[in-house]
């Protein structure tokens, strides 16, 4: 059979496209995605009651902080507020870790660690992809249901000053904004003072609701010297200064007017390596620091000697539920439990209930065998303990008795909780490398028939020349053998179901039969060299009646793929000692 060159050649370029299609699909896996529109507490249930009862209580929520202020300091790595460094260069907020109006974490970021994704991150509790780092550049706005949006649907009202990013993901969600561009690596300080600027005249004022500051500066450092530079020292006493600045005004204003206490955060988007760059995944590029600070909080005891580690997609639920917001719908961090401890036990239930429904459901849609995993399980037992509760509450005279219920009911929320929140992680985060193995299997096979097939295919004049064997023989089918019998061993040793599990079986068939068509094009062409070099060997001509039954062997296993261990763990040893008989068989010397 001879194929012109030009047929050959389109051929050629679908195959690869396939196979660069399988392992894009693999290395860019689906997101978790709520079944809901964007989130309202409309779709949350009320309290839950005892059975039997209904519970009064409203299905929103009030605020539990009036003004929060979020200062992102680009770059910021943990050790520069919890090292030596903090000590030195940061002394007015290393004070306020250790007084106790601070509650501090180290946040975990995921890589990619660039700012867009992360502040993706930030404000939908969702891990962003690497799809993300090619975004980077030319940031689309956000579509996706956010904190931000949440705000402004809510009549928020937010300003936001420092990377023109934010602007580019939320454009006309912030009542009064003015960006700075991060491309002038060289430059540390006007791209800062263009944020300082506006602090003064914004903080006397009453006009807004949230005010985010992106600090850019310590960032072009690391760029540009490192994170052990002498300009690093200078740079953290300007920002500890301006965090000072920041709090000194909240708790003024709390004491002129008597309202909700409120909340300055302090956060970096990502970390610095020891050369200054970012993008990785080592320790000093994921960690940054998390501080809470409120009047609100009075934590008895001093610090703790480590921070906890927690996972960055856990600021947007904790800023949500602290504005008396909905969580975004496809979150999946988990509540900061110390930052509502100073609530009432029912208001704390009730916060972790949100967050636990939130998280279930979004397992519900994402994953198949939902009702077996041990977080689904420890959050049913725990909305029923809290039902219960609930009654008891309204009914008991013993203060003491329910206070240590309740106690015993936010440990197992916070384990529901934590549990839901690393399922969705690692769904997530689950690269399909089955079908990435396929799709580069499939690009190297047209590269190497390509390489056989020249310079003679590929000429302006020139056809190939198809292998004489025919479809239906014995190597083509024992490979159709082998490729079906790793599917099927792949596909029931997995924890979870990969992409040619969740298509038609039909569909995988073709694309078993098209991986072992080409292998078996390969091996007829090599098989020819071989011969029209060397004439070892001439080819035996011959019926074979093992076609009838391989033929048989096929059709069943391909039937029952994805469905039987054993059978399959039987065949992939029988294939490859039947592709070693096959060929010496089929040839004799002369």
């Amino acid at each position: 059979m001879r194929l012109r060159s030009g047929v050959f050649a389109s051929f050629c370029l679908a195959l690869q496209a396939l196979g660069v299609g399988l392992f894009l699909r693999g290395f860019f896996p689906v997101q978790v995605r709520s079944l809901f529109p964007s989130g309202t507490f409309g779709q949350v249930p009320a309290e839950p009651p005892k059975t039997g009862t209904k519970s009064e209580w409203t299905m929103t929520i009030p605020p539990i902080f009036n003004k929060v202020v979020i200062v992102l300091i680009d770059a910021l790595r943990d050790d520069f507020v919890f090292g030596s460094k903090g000590l030195k260069f940061m002394p007015y907020t290393t004070d306020l870790v250790e007084k106790g109006t601070t509650h501090a974490f180290i946040a975990e970021a995921k890589a990619p660690t660039v700012t867009m994704p992360r502040i993706k991150a930030l404000m939908t509790g969702r891990i962003p992809g690497f799809i993300d780092v090619i975004m980077n550049l030319n940031s689309p706005a956000l579509k996706e249901d956010n904190l931000i949006w949440q705000a402004k649907t809510a009549g928020k009202r937010i300003i936001f000053y420092g990377d023109d990013t934010w602007i580019k993901l939320f454009p006309k969600h912030f009542v009064e904004y003015d960006g700075t561009t991060s491309f002038f690596v060289s430059d540390y300080t006007e791209v800062d003072n263009n944020v300082t600027r506006h602090l003064n005249n914004v903080l006397k004022r009453e006009d807004w609701d949230i005010l985010i500051l992106h600090y850019l500066g310590l960032d072009h450092i690391g760029h540009l010297s490192g994170p052990n530079s002498p300009l690093v020292g200078p740079k953290l006493s300007e920002m500890d200064n301006i965090i000072s600045k920041i709090h000194k005004s909240l708790l003024s204003k709390e004491l002129e007017k008597g309202t909700l206490p409120n909340l300055l955060v302090v956060c970096g988007d990502h970390g610095m390596s020891e050369t200054g760059n970012h993008g990785g995944s080592s320790e000093s590029e994921i960690r940054t620091p998390l501080l809470f600070v409120s009047s609100a909080f009075q934590r008895t005891g001093g610090p703790p000697k480590y921070p906890e580690l927690i996972q960055q997609t856990d600021i947007s639920v904790t800023l949500a539920l602290g504005l008396g917001l909905p969580i975004s719908r496809n979150n999946i961090g988990k509540l900061l439990s110390p930052v509502i401890e100073w609530k009432t036990a029912r208001e704390q239930l009730r916060l972790l209930h949100l967050n636990g429904f939130q998280l279930s459901q979004l397992l519900q849609g994402n994953v198949p065998t939902y009702e077996k995993d041990p977080g689904f399980e420890m959050f049913m037992k725990a909305e029923k303990a809290h039902g219960n509760w609930i009654q008891y509450y309204v009914d008991s005279s013993s203060t003491q008795v329910v206070m240590n219920l309740s106690k015993k009911i936010i440990k197992q929320y916070l384990e529901a909780l934590k549990s839901l929140s690393s399922s969705l992680s690692q769904q997530v985060a689950q690269y399909d490398i089955y079908s990435m193995i396929i799709g580069m299997l499939i690009v190297l096979e047209v590269l190497f028939l390509l390489l056989l097939s020249l310079p003679k295919a590929l000429s302006s004049k020139a056809e190939f020349q198809m292998p004489n064997s025919s479809l239906s023989s014995l190597m083509f089918f024992l490979m159709c053998l082998l490729w079906s019998a790793i599917h099927v061993v792949v596909c029931t040793s997995m924890e979870s179901l990969c992409y040619f599990c969740s298509i038609p079986w039909i569909m995988v068939t073709g694309v078993i039969i098209l991986a072992s068509g080409l292998f078996w094009v390969i091996i007829s062409l090599l098989e020819s060299r071989v011969i029209n070099s060397r004439q070892p060997f001439k080819v035996k001509k011959r019926k074979n009646y093992w076609n009838v039954i391989y033929n048989f062997l096929v059709v069943a296993h391909l039937s029952f793929q994805g469905r039987c261990t054993c059978y399959s763990f039987f065949l992939v040893p029988f294939c490859f000692l039947s592709v070693a008989i096959s060929f010496s068989c089929s040839l004799r010397p002369l």
